[in-house]
Order: C-alpha cells, then structure tokens, then sequence
C-alpha cells in the first residue's frame, strides 16, 4: 500500500515537472517572438479583437507594437505581418522559411489537410506541381483558356440581354459566368445556366464562403475546439461544404466509368491516371482523398473569388459613373462594337487596365491572406518564430500601405496610372499574395476579370435604384473574406 501511494506520487511529480518545463519553455519561446498583447489562459487576446471588425483590431495592435507583432487567437499564437515591407521580406525574402500552411480553422476543419491548397511538406509540392502542369496541358494561362472565357462572356452578354433591363441581383448570373470557365477544365464541360443542380452547388459555395466573413467565422477560428461541439451556423457552412464534395465525388466516379487512359478529358481524368501509376508506390500522394480535395479547391477558388470581385466592382462603377464613362470611351475608342474584347487588348487601354486593378485592391476579397507557417525554428527582423507558428500576412495592410497609395481607403484609379496617363504597375498590389505558396490561379483570373469588364461595359451601361451618392460601397462582412452588400442593377444595352 505504502509502495503504490508512493509510485503515485512519484507520477504525479513527474507529470507536474512536465507541465511546468512545458510551460516555462513556451513562455521563454514567446519572449523571444514579437512582441504583442499579453493573452488570457484559453481567451489569448479575444477581449482586444473585434470579430466584426478584425482588421481594424489589428491595425490598433500594430500601431502599438510595430509591423511584426503576436497575437493569440483563444490558445493559438499567431504572428502577423503588416505592411509591405514585412510581408515581402518575410513571403519573399525568406520564401521556403515560411512556406508551410497555417491553421484556416474552418477550413481545416473539413479539408483536414488534404487538396492543393491546405496541404503541406511533400504533398502540398506534388499536388501543386501536377495542378499546375495539368491545367496548363488544358490551355490554363494560354490563348486556349481565353478562348472559353470568351465564349462563356457571350453566354453571359445573352443572359443580361434577356433581363430586357429589369432590375436584377447579378451575384448568379456573375458566379454562373465564372465557375463555368473552370467547370471547364475540372469537369470537362459547362453548365447551362438554368441547371437546377448548378444553381444549387454556387448556393453552396456562396453561404460557406460567407460564413469565413462572419463574426461566428472569426469566432470559430478561435474557439474551434470547443465550438466544433456547440450548436450555430459553423455546422450548415460545414454541410454547404459537404454537398460540393458530394458533387465533385459523383463527377469522379463518372470519369471512372468512362475513363481512356490514352484520351485524358480534364483535370479528373488525369489525376485517375495519375493514380493508376502510382497505385504500386505506398507513399504517393495521388489517391481518392487528394483527387476529391483539390478538385473542389479548385472548384471552389476558381469560382468565388472572381465572381465576388466581379460584384464589388458592379457597384464601385455605379458609385462612380465618371469612371464608368472614361472605361466605356476607352473601349469604343480602341475595340469597338463589333468584335469581343481580347486580352491583349488591355496594352492599349491602360485606364481600363488601372480600374480593374483598382477594383481588386479595393475590393480586398481575401484581406489576410491564406495563413503560413514555419518549418523550423527561424529568425525573423531579430525575433524568434518556432516551428509550426502560424503566419497571417495581412494583403489587405500591403493594398492599403500609404507608401505605394496616396489615397488607400479612396477608390482611385490614379494609383495604377503615371503622369502621363499610362498603366503603372505596383509592387504592392498583391490580390494573389507572393513567394511560394502564391495564388497559381492568377493569370486565369486577371484574363477572366479584364475580359469579363470590358465584354459587359461594351455592351451595357449599369443602372442602380439608388443615386450614386447613396451607393454603399463598405462590404456587408470582413473577416477571412470581404462580402459585398446585396444590391440590384439594370443592365441597359447601348
């Protein structure tokens, strides 16, 4: 009896010796990191962070402890980079440092580590590599993808022709338009636009992408733990999430059936033969769980992200008409009325070209990025980061930095064009952020939002119900996402 009591006291020594280095050795490991408000046990730093307004509580913490600071969301720490010159030094210049992917909490909640975009260490670099070069085999970033936006355009011009300028909510008839460019190249097909299914898988895509932008999807990237348990509206983003999975496996297993190894049709088909090669390599990364996974990243990313800022910019040019007014004579002076406008076509329009780069910073769709992290222990501008600490690098502190945007808050075409009226390119316009993990969707989407603006305004001009002063152009939700307000427009033919 004396020997057991004393065998449990032994092991509870043990485990409080354990407990305690445990706890001196990460506060020794946050001395050494930037520097931040001090966190609460399991609140970290909620009672300093607005959940409807985060960047606005972070811009606050900047100010006081400069352009690399930490922060703790719940127990989590996470250091955030401010500013251009922070996150170029740290995405750039120490590009494989901070390569990893961080913790999106809801995100990860379902992908789990899986697909393109969430994965890390090998898998991350295969699946990226083969993406990349199976997209570009089916005309991704070439003359031949330009070719479908085009066509897909044309669909698009119809369908606004059939509203006869009625007011309409643009949000499907954009998202619609969008997801069939890369439905294109994922799926190997379109959809037509009254697709009941369709209409309901951009449904889907739209509420769980919402849901990042919420102040439940900041309190979630929290508190994940615990509210992965309690009941809200985390559990119907997850469902939305689950149903576009549901889509994309019944695509797959009908790629499977008809599958030619000789004959690839679209990204599926080559990631099955992918996996038919590997089936004997016990390590490979091309298997079911990966195909589904990324095949919805690229689903979902090639379709919201562009249709929101196709939106956004909607109503920044009914808010601004003399700016629609200068885009419309730039494009009847330098492409007319009787051919579709061409990518290449922007070399000669650079007012165009500077207001749509001006709708993308301003829109500021993703404002913190997608979050990093480190794969070793590493010195950053004279601090600590450990490995495996999250990274935010704030794109939206990099689009709105005074030092590359004379009026950042302001929507301004200006900040795109020189003296002399011409295109002007800006180290800090970063929409796709930089360095390794880099949006590798990017020439798609600044082909897709070029051609898709300059089709639509040679076409139409915008109406809205409201005077132009009376627009509200701030977004309806900032978090992970920036959500436009809902509004309706007329599309008038000219």
């Amino acid at each position: 009896m004396l020997a057991s009591g004393m065998l449990l006291v032994a092991v509870l020594a043990c485990l409080s010796i354990m407990i305690i280095m445990s706890v001196w050795r990460q506060r020794r490991l946050l001395r050494k990191m930037p520097p931040g408000p001090t966190p609460l046990p399991f609140l970290g730093n909620f009672l300093e962070l607005d959940t409807e307004k985060l960047y606005d509580s972070l811009l606050k913490i900047k100010e006081q402890y400069g352009p690399v600071f930490t922060i703790h969301l719940g127990p989590r720490p996470v250091v955030v980079l401010w500013g251009y010159d922070a996150v170029k030094a740290a995405l750039m210049d120490q590009a494989e440092d901070f390569s990893g992917r961080g913790e999106q909490a809801f995100l990860d909640w379902f992908f789990k580590g899986y697909g393109v975009v969430f994965s890390n260490g090998e898998r991350a670099k295969q699946l990226r590599r083969f993406s990349i070069a199976t997209l570009r085999d089916f005309g991704f970033g070439k003359r031949g993808i330009e070719e479908r936006i085009i066509e897909e355009t044309g669909f698009l011009i119809q369908a606004f022709r059939d509203t006869n300028g009625a007011c309409i909510d643009p949000t499907f008839f954009m998202s619609r338009t969008v997801s069939n460019v890369i439905c294109s190249l994922v799926f190997g097909d379109r959809f037509e636009y009254d697709n009941k299914e369709f209409l309901s898988l951009l449904g889907m895509m739209m509420r769980s992408f919402q849901f990042t932008a919420t102040s439940a999807g900041q309190l979630f990237e929290m508190f994940s733990s615990v509210m992965k348990h309690l009941p809200g509206s985390q559990h119907q983003a997850f469902k939305e999430i689950q149903g576009l999975e549901d889509f994309v496996a019944r695509k797959v297993e009908q790629n499977q059936c008809t599958l030619d190894p000789n004959s690839p049709r679209d990204f599926i088909d080559s990631f099955l033969i992918r996996m038919q090669e590997e089936k004997q390599n016990p390590k490979t990364q091309f298997h079911m769980r990966n195909l589904l996974m990324t095949t919805l990243n690229l689903f979902f990313a090639g379709t919201e992200t562009v249709s929101t800022t196709m939106r956004f910019g909607f109503l920044l040019l009914m808010k601004n008409p003399d700016i629609a007014a200068k885009m419309h004579e730039e494009i009847d002076r330098v492409v007319g009325r009787n051919r579709p406008p061409k990518y290449d076509d922007r070399m000669e329009m650079p007012y165009t070209e500077a207001v749509v780069h001006e709708i993308q910073r301003f829109a500021d769709i993703l404002p913190f990025g997608f979050a990093h992290s480190t794969y070793k222990d590493i010195m950053f501008q004279d601090f600590l980061i450990p490995k495996g600490t999250d990274v935010w690098p704030v794109l939206s502190s990099v689009m709105k930095d005074p030092k590359f945007f004379s009026k950042p808050n302001d929507f301004n075409p200006q900040h795109f064009l020189d003296d002399k009226g011409r295109f002007k390119k800006s180290d800090a316009f970063m929409p796709f952020s930089i360095g390794k993990r880099y949006c590798f969707g990017e020439k798609l989407a600044k082909m897709e939002l070029f051609i898709f603006f300059t089709t639509i305004m040679q076409n139409f001009s915008f109406k809205s119900p409201q005077a132009p002063q009376d627009i509200d152009v701030s977004p309806q939700y900032v978090g992970f996402a920036t959500i436009p307000r809902k509004f309706t427009m007329s599309f008038l033919p000219r």
